[in-house]
């Protein structure tokens, strides 16, 4: 088997935080001073990269880590937000195929391992707190505590900086179609994998059937 170690995203990969992010945008941009999100506007930006969502808001750098930890503490205090159906599954399969499991996010991991629930468990190595553009050095820690080269680890995630940060570091990249990105923008970037739906992911590993049945 290629893989040896999967880094998944939380956001838009496993949790289903879209509608999350769009009901508290506005809110943050009031407090810290950016652009606002139209209706219009969400589906360009879900083909924009991070350096043009950066342009779009007109959000200076330097109040990134401010916005960042506003909005951890936003979801620490009232984030109702679901994971994906077939998730657990989906790990728990991975697992039994003896492939080791890692998680980076933006994210607290106080926040990371609450949204998981039981599901945290399956999960070996976590590396929270990363920056926007700042997910390239979470991977190499994981991948220097799981002790697997950087040719047998797969990176899944639903954002283009997530892909960027794969390239950086030379690792492969599987792109999910159900998160924030634009699946045709993620397509474009010619990633390594490519799943349409949850139950791909560890028939990508040729584990058994049983997955499916759990997310219908």
């Amino acid at each position: 088997m290629r893989y040896r170690l999967v880094i998944f995203d939380l956001d838009g990969t496993l949790a289903d935080s879209f509608a999350w992010f769009l009901s508290n945008v506005n809110a943050v941009a009031d407090k810290f001073g950016f652009r606002r999100v139209a209706d219009e506007d969400v589906e360009r930006l879900r083909h924009a990269c991070p350096r043009e969502l950066l342009a779009h808001f007109d959000v200076p750098r330097w109040k990134l880590p401010r916005i960042s930890r506003h909005v951890r503490r936003l979801k620490a205090q009232d984030a109702d937000i679901q994971l994906f159906p077939g998730v657990e599954a989906m790990l728990k399969s991975l697992a039994d195929q003896g492939i080791a499991t890692a998680m980076v996010s933006s994210d607290h991991e106080a926040n990371v391992r609450r949204t998981l629930g039981p599901s945290a468990e399956l999960i070996e190595h976590y590396a929270c707190g990363a920056s926007l553009l700042g997910k390239a050095r979470k991977f190499r820690r994981v991948m220097r505590r799981a002790g697997v080269a950087a040719g047998e680890t797969l990176a899944i995630g639903d954002e283009l900086r997530d892909l960027e940060a794969a390239r950086k570091v030379g690792i492969a990249f599987g792109a999910v179609a159900w998160g924030y990105a634009s699946p045709l923008a993620l397509a474009e970037r010619r990633p390594e994998e490519f799943f349409e739906a949850m139950i791909d992911i560890p028939q990508r590993f040729r584990v058994g059937s049983s997955i499916a049945e759990s997310a219908r």
